[in-house]
């Protein structure tokens, strides 16, 4: 029997998400895939299989869902309210899904994408070498009830275990590098800008966050005639009312605004994560420092499994208790194993 996770509702912006695919900007297609790709990384290592795997990747809110077979399960990113069965769930953990039973995910309490991973991942059918859902492009859809997810074949067997909680749910400092168009934008006008404290705007998705801020607008010089040319996936641009917007990984391809400045890799997923009204600031750094950064970022990454520890939960909501090696030997209720035989 193939094993399958069914849809029995969902939030109006649930989509199947990996690590997108690239090679095809020049085609005009961005990369897409996960909004917040870290998470990614961080339910690969709760579950101890490739990153690489399709998970569902949920916008301020989840779903209810329940799966046909025992199916191993991590919750990442966004944290947000999980049950299973009306029990309780550890957020940024992993747990055993039993079948038929029901898990149900409600809304953020921080940041924005949460991510559902499954052992063996979401083995949708690929499209142009990836599952993940490119809704700009008519790639996948949305999820709706009724829909039935086939799994992957798992290869692990280990559920109760967590990770460090990273602190990337509420906006903070951004790091930036010099985009094609920041020279002209004059000294001033970039000094500024790294000082200002902005705000997200509640106008942003998967193409792009706009960024509010008290002040005069940011302009550059002839930004009217700049010529369009390629996009990268984390460019600032600045529109024509003079208010940033940070490119996501949905993004147009090429584009005429002036870019001030790119968001580094590594720090994309905190402005993704940032909900509306959270304070963001930008902090340029060189491309030297940007490079250390990105491979600090890196290491990071590959070394999340080494962090996993025990999950401590309490043995009442453990269903399967009998599982575990809860003993390994065995004493005497009425003899003192602190006295010695003389």
């Amino acid at each position: 029997m193939s094993r399958m996770l069914e849809v029995l509702s969902c939030g109006p912006a649930v989509t199947v998400q990996d690590m997108g695919r690239p090679g095809f900007l020049a085609h005009g297609l961005t990369r897409g895939g996960a909004a917040d790709r870290l998470a990614l990384h961080e339910g690969a290592a709760l579950l101890g299989q490739s990153a690489d795997l399709a998970a569902l990747e949920m916008v301020g809110m989840g779903g209810s869902f329940r799966a046909n077979a025992d199916v191993r399960i991590a919750l990442t990113g966004a944290p947000m309210t999980a049950t299973l069965d009306d029990v309780p769930l550890v957020w940024n953990a992993s747990h055993l899904l039993p079948a038929g039973t029901t898990l149900k995910i409600g809304g953020a309490h921080s940041g924005t994408y949460g991510y559902l991973h499954v052992g063996g991942g979401i083995d949708t059918p690929l499209m142009m070498g990836a599952r993940a859902a490119h809704l700009s492009v008519g790639l996948g859809a949305a999820l709706a009830a009724g829909d039935a997810l086939p799994i992957g074949t798992d290869k692990g067997h280990e559920t109760g275990l967590t990770l460090p909680v990273d602190d990337r749910f509420e906006g903070g400092r951004i790091r930036i590098t010099t985009s094609m168009q920041t020279e002209q934008f004059n000294t001033e006008t970039q000094e500024r800008f790294s000082k200002t404290a902005f705000l997200r705007d509640a106008r942003g998705n998967r193409m792009g966050v706009r960024m509010d801020h008290d002040g005069a607008p940011f302009m550059a010089a002839d930004q009217l005639s700049i010529l369009s040319d390629v996009i990268v996936t984390g460019d600032i641009q600045i529109a024509g009312d003079g208010a940033p917007f940070v490119l996501m990984c949905e993004s147009q391809t090429t584009g005429g605004y002036p870019r001030i400045g790119t968001v580094l890799p590594s720090d994309l997923g905190r402005v993704a994560q940032a909900p509306a009204g959270a304070s963001l600031s930008f902090e340029f750094v060189s491309l030297e420092e940007a490079r250390a950064i990105e491979q600090r970022a890196a290491s990071s990454r590959a070394s999340l499994a080494a962090t996993v520890v025990a999950l401590l939960r309490d043995p009442a909501t453990i269903r399967d208790l009998l599982s575990y090696q809860l003993i390994s030997g065995a004493i005497s209720a009425t003899e003192n194993p602190f006295t010695t035989e003389e």
